[in-house]
């Protein structure tokens, strides 16, 4: 390092008092000598610049310790900022509004022995009476995607947004030879939010699932999922536009409890148009009512749910002919729930009621009609990436019900019971799965019981975003 100015006067000047030491007693010895006179001089000069050098350095560090003080008695600096993790990528509408868009890619290469109900493939639920001959294929209707509206402010007290979803079950684009790779875009839900969260409510408006689908415990698949394991002859439950009022009630030591009440439009499959707003659920202002009451915990969720709607079987305009009776009473009552503790997660639900068909119920089949249900599935994860998923699930409606209703005991089902085994594997977005579908149907052919049963093999992958 080089040498500061003061630091080398310091040097020279401590070199000359060392030679003055030195020779000092030379000049006892010759006082009166002119050359040790100047040499005297000179030592009385370097002692006088000593004693100056010695000032300065005096200073500097008076100096240097007030500076330390100053530093000392000044708040510490903030902490560095924490580094902030990537969101997820939304984009801005209105003002203050964002929109974050979301979904899967679902791909299904899949064979089976039967011909099955709602359609082959990933929809496929339990095999239709009488079908025959094997068939193979490739199914991508599960993709879906949807908007998630956030930020939109109603006034000082409330806010909300909105979804958007869509998947491809809406059809082919036509029956061409081409027309099976050419699935049509569905609207599965569009709803808007309108919340409080000083007092937990939450105003929901639009297409949404009513009270009995079992949306927190849906079975997992990795092929059934726009139309999931038990969807039809295990739970009940469908999409409608309505209204529902959620309200949280506060918690029970570590459990939160929520009560929602719903109204959704009328259904039935007649007697007038389905597309138009004329069969016997839309007759007046006949809504159909649910409620249900959900608690929660850490690793749990259980729930209960109820539902009720009216029809008349008159029609919009009272001159369709009836069948057994003018009208039915739609009812039904649900409990389910789901438990993951540690590796294992549980799921199921029991359901029973009448005239369900509106939401998914009695096979599909419309009437006054009673039915019981439910399903169970047990999933294990014996590693981090690998999980094994075993399903049983069943429906059954009243014979005698059935028999009054379709057909005077020519057609109708009676009951389904459903098995599914998967695989999975896991990993950050993407997941593989290998699943074997069984079923079982009972049906009435010509008043006698009909047993039918299909099997489908299917491997799946899914990438999600």
């Amino acid at each position: 390092m080089k040498p500061t100015p003061t630091r080398s006067r310091l040097h020279h000047a401590l070199s000359a008092a060392i030679v003055c030491a030195l020779i000092a007693p030379l000049g006892v010895q010759a006082k009166d000598s002119p050359k040790e006179q100047q040499l005297e001089a000179r030592i009385q000069q370097l002692e006088a610049e000593l004693a100056a050098i010695k000032d300065e350095i005096r200073a500097q560090q008076r100096t240097v310790d007030h500076v330390a003080q100053q530093q000392a008695a000044m708040p510490p600096p903030p902490p560095p900022a924490p580094k902030e993790e990537p969101k997820s990528p939304v984009f801005s509408t209105a003002k203050g509004v964002s929109v974050a868009l979301h979904g899967f890619i679902n791909a299904s290469a899949f064979s089976q022995n039967r011909n099955f109900t709602f359609g082959n493939g990933q929809n496929a639920q339990f095999p239709i009476p009488g079908s025959t001959g094997t068939l193979s294929g490739f199914d991508i209707r599960n993709t879906r995607f949807w908007l998630d509206f956030t930020g939109a402010q109603f006034n000082e007290s409330w806010s909300g947004g909105g979804r958007i979803e869509m998947d491809f079950f809406g059809g082919f684009n036509g029956t061409g030879a081409y027309s099976q790779q050419q699935p049509v875009p569905r609207l599965r839900q569009a709803y808007m939010d309108i919340a409080n969260a000083s007092t937990g409510t939450r105003v929901r408006i639009g297409q949404q699932w009513d009270l009995m689908f079992p949306i927190d415990n849906l079975a997992t698949s990795p092929t059934h999922v726009a139309f999931p394991l038990g969807f039809g002859n295990g739970y009940v439950g469908w999409r409608f536009p309505g209204v529902v009022v959620m309200q949280d009630l506060g918690q029970g030591g570590d459990t939160k409890w929520r009560f929602d009440v719903g109204a959704f439009s009328g259904s039935w499959n007649g007697p007038g148009s389905t597309v138009n707003y004329l069969t016997g659920g839309n007759v007046d202002f006949q809504p159909q009512l649910e409620a249900r009451i959900r608690a929660s915990g850490s690793n749990w969720v259980a729930y209960v749910a109820g539902h009720y709607s009216k029809i008349d079987l008159k029609g919009v305009d009272g001159a369709a002919p009836t069948p057994v009776k003018s009208s039915v009473d739609s009812t039904g009552l649900e409990i389910g729930g789901q438990w993951k503790p540690g590796d294992w997660t549980l799921k199921g639900l029991l359901y029973t009621g009448n005239g369900l068909g509106e939401i998914f119920g009695n096979l599909a089949q419309f009437g006054d009609i009673g039915e019981t249900g439910g399903y169970v599935q047990v999933g294990y994860n014996f590693t981090k990436n690998w999980s094994i998923n075993g399903y049983y699930g069943m429906s059954k409606s009243d014979r005698d019900d059935v028999t009054a209703w379709l057909g005077n005991g020519s057609t109708g089902l009676l009951q389904s019971r459903q098995t599914a085994l998967s695989v999975i594997y896991a990993s950050g977005p993407y997941q593989l799965g290998v699943e074997w579908l069984h079923d079982r149907l009972d049906s009435l052919n010509a008043g006698a019981t009909r047993k039918t049963s299909g099997n489908q093999v299917s491997v799946s992958a899914q990438y999600t975003f």
